[in-house]
């Protein structure tokens, strides 16, 4: 397991975990749920967010959020 924000671009994951109280409840409603699938679309330079799709919505989300994401690599 690892964090979100480690995803590399093109990369594909699975939801296990997160921190409740460090995630905002409008990701939660877009589907950023354990189990779902999640996949890196594109990382911005400077450290600016990453752009991702999970399951069928696309969000773009801070790093700091990402860091309290917690994935599986789907191979």
């Amino acid at each position: 397991m690892i964090p979100l924000h480690q995803l590399k671009q093109g990369q594909s994951a699975i939801i296990e975990s997160f921190e409740t109280d460090k995630l905002p409840l409008k990701l939660i409603e877009m589907g950023c749920l354990p189990g779902n699938t999640v996949a890196l679309l594109h990382n911005a330079l400077f450290k600016g967010p990453l752009y991702l799709k999970i399951d069928r919505s696309h969000v773009a989300i801070r790093i700091e959020t990402a860091r309290h994401i917690y994935v599986s690599i789907v191979s």
